[in-house]
């Protein structure tokens, strides 16, 4: 959620732009109609009369508003600011007041698109994206008044999300991936908030809602937070801990979170404790031993009731749609166990695709390719840059059934559910004749015995 950007309303102004031309082509055929009755002898009984000058409406201002500014956004603004001074009440405003938010973005003139990003969270108080933005400038601004209101809408933020149903999802999200999402949103509205009591002081406030961010989705931001805070209490142990944790979850330079940075503050609170750096090495690899162990552990209570391939319930990736087992009882199925940081898997993608090819007219066989990342973050990437030759799933603990503890691993399961082969890494040269005779050698021992 912290990431959401406001797109501005850029259709709303193509649209006015296309709707004046035609009313600038009637102000000027207006215009040679005067001249040319202005060339005419004026006829005696119309000549004592003035001509009827006709107002432009509403909706023709502003047309001729957005038209004539052009590219000018300097000009947009003072034209749409005095189109509102005439029609304060205008049933376009909240476009408006979009368009006037772009125009100052653009401007750098963050004040005026806060003024006007707040009006359209007062007309539309769900309106999510606008409202983060509001909250990103009101931080810019820097001063307690503002900083209050920014609070005031991340607390509202919050709450929306907080009142989500999953009933309102869609079918292609399955629920366990709504609530990973629906607790991702939360965690991110908590910290988006405490940066903000952060900045006004109130420590307390920002370790509450730092702490309970940690606890929805364990972030690096966070536990780095809690580390600041610790810090500013001189409970060097605390901000010992906290940065460690941070160190150990974040992945390089995360976004806002700089691994290089943490180290540097994990290094001086260590001093202030202990003198020295010494010992610290020790800790901090120790910390991130636990922290990827728990990691593991969550990921490995997945399916732990199932004793045999065919039960499992699987994820597919990258998007984690439930993928059933259960359909595939009775058929072939052949598994590629990989990781994103294995290169030799890397290389056998290719290979078991082309195997995988070879039986696409055989229905009793299915080829998935089953990820054993840790961090499934990493998964979406890697599957965009590197196009998968076969279906992807999360192994979701399918690795932990059959014993997989190096990468790459090819398995094929029989319809009985047994292993009728397996290969811990494989050879270029032979790969794909061996697997391709594995699993040919399977059909025929089927197909003999039905």
């Amino acid at each position: 959620m912290a990431t959401l950007n406001f797109r501005a309303s850029a259709g709303f102004l193509l649209f006015l732009c296309a709707a004046a031309a035609p009313i600038l082509g009637q102000t000027g055929t207006q215009a040679e109609s005067t001249q040319s009755a202005a060339q005419k002898p004026a006829s005696p009984s119309l000549s004592k009369q003035p001509a009827a000058i006709k107002q432009p409406t509403a909706e023709e201002e502003l047309r001729l508003a957005v038209s004539t500014a052009g590219n000018d956004r300097a000009m947009l603004v003072r034209n749409l600011e005095a189109f509102l001074g005439r029609h304060p009440e205008d049933e376009n405003r909240s476009q408006i007041y979009r368009a006037l938010v772009e125009a100052s973005l653009q401007l750098r003139d963050d004040a005026r698109a806060s003024d006007y990003a707040e009006r359209i969270v007062a007309l539309n108080p769900n309106d999510t994206p606008i409202t983060m933005l509001t909250i990103q400038l009101l931080e810019r601004k820097d001063d307690e008044a503002a900083l209050r209101r920014a609070v005031s809408y991340a607390t509202r933020v919050l709450d929306f999300v907080n009142r989500t149903s999953a009933s309102g999802r869609s079918p292609r999200v399955s629920e366990e991936q709504w609530q990973r999402e629906k607790k991702t949103e939360q965690a991110s509205a908590l910290f988006i908030r405490g940066n903000l009591y952060m900045k006004l002081k109130d420590y307390r406030s920002a370790q509450q809602d730092f702490e309970t961010s940690y606890q929805i989705a364990p972030t690096a931001g966070a536990a780095e937070r809690l580390g600041e805070t610790a810090e500013l209490k001189k409970d060097w142990n605390s901000a010992i801990t906290e940065y460690s944790l941070a160190f150990a979850i974040a992945e390089g330079n995360n976004g806002d979170v700089s691994r290089k940075e943490i180290r540097q503050k994990l290094g001086n609170v260590w001093r202030m404790a202990h003198g020295s750096d010494e010992g610290l090495g020790a800790y901090m690899l120790r910390t991130f031993d636990d922290v990827s162990q728990i990691s593991s552990s969550v990921k490995s209570r997945k399916n732990t009731d199932a004793r045999e391939p065919f039960e499992f319930m699987l994820r597919k990736a990258p998007e984690g749609t439930p993928f059933s087992l259960r359909k595939s009882k009775g058929q072939i199925l052949v598994l590629d166990f990989w990781t994103t940081w294995c290169g030799p898997c890397r290389a056998l993608d290719l290979l078991f695709g082309r195997v995988a090819g070879e039986f696409n007219s055989v229905p009793d066989v299915t080829f998935l390719a089953a990820n054993c990342d840790e961090d499934e973050t990493l998964v979406p990437a890697y599957l965009a840059e590197s196009k998968p030759h076969t279906a992807v799933v999360f192994a979701d603990g399918l690795d932990r059934l059959f014993g997989v503890n190096s990468f790459p691993t090819v398995v094929v399961i029989d319809r009985d559910g047994r292993i009728a082969y397996r290969a811990n890494g494989f050879s270029p040269d032979t790969f794909e004749q061996e697997l391709t005779a594995a699993v040919r050698r399977i059909l025929e021992a089927q197909n003999k015995n039905p």
